[in-house]
């Protein structure tokens, strides 16, 4: 799937069956249901992918030291761009 595609999805009321989880999670955040984001980023805490999720997550949320938190978890740098941008990022990392 691509970005195109994947932006496109978010207009149907439920995500494409196919996608990852984290996929499935940024699709929702998408759709301003960043509580179903943020399950599926708990769901694997620990893991690096799930954790920078979790980052970009409470990053929008505006939960700044929460989110800084979860950028030293995923070992990444604190995203300096849009949220749009970050938003963009993740789906272009997790569609490959």
């Amino acid at each position: 799937m691509t970005l195109s595609e994947f932006t496109a999805s978010l207009t149907a009321p439920q995500p494409p069956a196919h996608l990852s989880p984290i996929a499935t999670a940024l699709w929702h955040d998408a759709n301003g249901d960043w509580e179903s984001a943020h399950n599926i980023a708990q769901s694997r805490e620990g893991t690096r992918p799930y954790d920078r999720l979790h980052a970009y997550l409470h990053r929008k949320e505006g939960d700044d030291w929460n989110a800084a938190y979860w950028y030293r978890r995923a070992k990444a740098e604190v995203f300096r761009g849009s949220l749009e941008a970050e938003w963009e990022v993740l789906v272009g990392e997790e569609l490959g």
